[in-house]
């Protein structure tokens, strides 16, 4: 079969009717993935660019989660120094109760309810762990502050049992003033201990908040650059859209102009 054989004003019609139909599409394209750049084929710098940038930004949004453990961990190694001082100062006044009376009777029932309360701090030691990391029970805590891993920060776990906290248990049922004097130095030394701890805990805590709010910041910043190079403009793709319609039916006509014509010359022969 020979190959059809088209006029030059209809093929010159139907090239732009054609071109102007991949127009529409590519618009359409644009307008319903909000992208002027979908693919490599759109636009490869521009493409790949906007990739590495949204990979970057996709990991640094993975340690986010990562930072977010690590900072409920030290704030519940905190919440446990607080809770250990206040039962401390409580054994302190038991302590000056017991320095104040004679009575053997009396300094054997504070020995006691003093021996209770140590039994306390071992048990919220053991119970200031989160995600399986107690930073009171010696464990330390490595949290990763870049993609790469090459930035990271240590926070470095206490023992703060009564035993790791110096607070030795009642001698003698507090019988002797001093096993009572004993027992305030003890817990003089134990409370500084834990002021310490609880100023440590809270730099790395400000440091780690402080790379947290750096990272969300970055991923922003990585994010919105990938968007500069592939988000399409709605109202103009719309604008575009519109214009283009118009060139189509246009097209269209002119294209049936053509082909009348066309038909005029064979009316010549008829």
């Amino acid at each position: 079969m020979s190959d059809i054989v088209l006029s030059s004003g209809v093929r010159s019609n139907l090239l732009q009717l054609q071109q102007t139909s991949n127009l529409i599409s590519t618009t359409q394209t644009r307008l319903a993935t909000g992208k002027r750049v979908n693919s490599a084929l759109d636009n490869a710098n521009n493409f790949f660019t906007a990739q590495s940038l949204d990979n970057r930004a996709n990991d640094l949004n993975n340690l986010l989660d990562s930072m977010s453990t690590g900072i409920n961990t030290i704030q519940a190694a905190n919440n446990g120094i607080t809770a250990i001082t206040k039962l401390v100062q409580s054994a302190q006044s038991l302590v000056s109760q017991a320095q104040q009376t004679a009575d053997t009777t009396v300094r054997a029932s504070l020995s006691t309810q003093f021996d209770s309360i140590r039994t306390q701090i071992d048990q919220l030691a053991g119970d200031s762990g989160f995600n399986g990391i107690n930073l009171l029970n010696g464990e330390n805590l490595t949290i990763t502050l870049n993609e790469s891993a090459t930035s990271t920060t240590t926070i470095n776990g206490v023992t703060n049992d009564s035993t790791g906290l110096g607070v030795n248990a009642s001698a003698n049922s507090w019988a002797a003033a001093a096993d009572i004097t004993a027992a305030g130095t003890d817990l003089t030394a134990a409370l500084a201990n834990l002021r310490s701890q609880s100023q440590t805990l809270s730099s790395s805590l400000s440091t780690v908040q402080i790379r947290q709010d750096f990272t969300k910041a970055m991923i922003n910043t990585l994010q919105t650059g990938s968007d500069s190079l592939t988000l399409a403009d709605s109202n103009q793709e719309g604008a575009n859209l519109l214009a283009l319609q118009t060139r189509q039916q246009l097209s269209s006509t002119a294209l049936s102009m053509a082909s009348q014509a066309d038909q005029n010359v064979l009316r010549l022969f008829s």
